[in-house]
């Protein structure tokens, strides 16, 4: 599966690219309001309907939290299992999750949490200026949106098993790392993760509530 076989600095790229072309689009990306009380972010780019079939990993990705105002470091996650829903897996998806408190953040530096028994989810409300005050959004602790053909829409992932993807972090960082150092601040970004970064930093500089 071409998914599996990119290194991690070309999947990081990738979730850069993915991300700064949905923040691009004004009237479709995510709700500045909602970027900014974000914890987290994971990005999981170019999910591939033969992920479905073998091997049962349906995609694999990025974890980042911030700390002190600042983006951290990268952590390795796969994702597998649940409902992705009918546009999920007919060509190639991208998935983004923000996790909005620092309980689902915890969740998050876990080896391993189901989206839905685990973390309450709802599907992310859609354009920048976009006012984010159902009681879904207000509640979640993870909000998800999916794009598959350019169509940037929030999605329900409940079912889905995130977890650790160890191999690649041991790949990105030279040695064996947990979520959770890499998650809660003590692990230096690589130089790789610098794109992925810059570009969570360019639109959501630091929690401002």
């Amino acid at each position: 599966m071409q998914a599996q076989e990119e290194t991690p600095d070309h999947r990081l790229r990738s979730a850069a690219e993915v991300f700064s072309d949905i923040m691009r689009a004004p009237d479709k990306g995510i709700p500045d309001s909602v970027l900014r009380r974000a914890e987290c972010a994971v990005i999981v780019p170019g999910l591939k309907k033969g992920a479905f079939i073998v091997g049962g990993d349906y995609g694999r990705g990025f974890a980042l939290c911030r700390h002190h105002g600042a983006w951290g470091a990268p952590a390795a996650v796969k994702f597998s299992g649940g409902s992705f829903g009918p546009q999920i897996g007919v060509e190639s998806t991208d998935i983004v999750l923000l996790v909005m408190d620092k309980k689902g953040m915890e969740r998050l530096a876990s080896d391993k949490f189901t989206i839905g028994a685990d973390a309450s989810a709802a599907a992310g409300p859609v354009g920048r200026t976009a006012a984010a005050d159902t009681d879904a959004s207000m509640r979640a602790e993870i909000l998800a949106w999916s794009r598959t053909h350019g169509v940037f829409a929030g999605i329900s992932l409940d079912g889905t098993v995130v977890s650790k993807d160890g191999s690649e972090d041991r790949k990105l960082y030279g040695e064996s790392v947990s979520n959770h150092q890499i998650l809660l601040g003590t692990v230096k970004a690589p130089a790789g993760a610098q794109p992925l970064v810059a570009e969570l930093d360019r639109y959501s500089p630091g929690p401002k509530r």
